[in-house]
């Protein structure tokens, strides 16, 4: 069995990324060779938490700005984030992988509700477990969500899949002269406003000295690369 770098991991996914080139809702075929990368991460033995955006579906301060109040805008958006949880654990579980999915909103007929040490007990026994809700409270992002959920299981890295292949200085699809870095800081992250993340969910990751490693979703099996230590996309640390 190959070496694992990453034993227990926190994948973060976009919503934006499931919808495939439609944009918007589910894309299946997306879906589908995303849970093959997740299944064959399971077979190797790596514990792996996952939070899944919503922005496929309904963005809270793009789609409810000037138009509704910032909190419910941002609460349908947590219940964007359930809907993708929901479609990717039905198709792992269409392939034989064990998963939960655990909401920051008490949910119960939809899904378990998050508890720190069930969360981990799943994980020990080899089941995936999809983070829904985001934190549970307006006004913070997935991604603050996905490094929330890192440090509570004490994973070894968050990966973040993204729709670019790497952390650059500039826009790489305005400027195709961007330089891409092989690592970076945390501080400098900040210092550079290079939006890995946004600036909370960076701050929070750099308290906790947790490594982020960016790569493109684009070949869903990056996934899988990643955790056995390959050298991919733009390591944050």
């Amino acid at each position: 069995m190959p070496e694992l770098k990453y034993k227990r991991v926190l994948l973060k996914i976009s919503g934006e990324a499931l919808a495939g080139q439609q944009k918007r809702g589910l894309d299946f075929g997306v879906i589908r060779s995303v849970c093959d990368a997740l299944k064959t991460c399971n077979e190797l033995g790596v514990q792996m938490g996952v939070v899944i955006g919503g922005g496929n579906i309904w963005r809270g301060v793009k789609d409810g700005s000037g138009k509704m109040e910032r909190a419910r805008a941002d609460q349908m958006g947590m219940m964007a984030t359930v809907i993708n949880c929901l479609a990717v654990a039905d198709v792992l579980e269409q392939m034989g992988v064990p998963v939960r999915v655990q909401t920051a909103i008490e949910m119960a007929p939809v899904a378990e509700p998050y508890i720190r040490l069930k969360a981990v007990s799943h994980l020990e026994k080899g089941r995936i477990v999809i983070f829904g809700c985001g934190t549970g409270s307006p006004y913070f992002s997935t991604d603050t969500a996905a490094v929330l959920r890192a440090a509570e299981i004490h994973a070894d890295a968050i990966l973040l899949a993204k729709n670019v292949d790497g952390v650059y200085d500039a826009d790489p699809v305005k400027f195709p002269d961007a330089h891409k870095f092989d690592s970076i800081s945390y501080d400098e992250v900040l210092a550079k406003r290079l939006g890995v993340m946004d600036s909370t969910a960076t701050s929070l990751s750099m308290d906790n000295e947790i490594p982020i490693i960016l790569f493109a979703l684009e070949d869903p099996m990056n996934i899988v690369r990643v955790v056995q230590g390959e050298k991919i996309g733009t390591t944050v640390y």
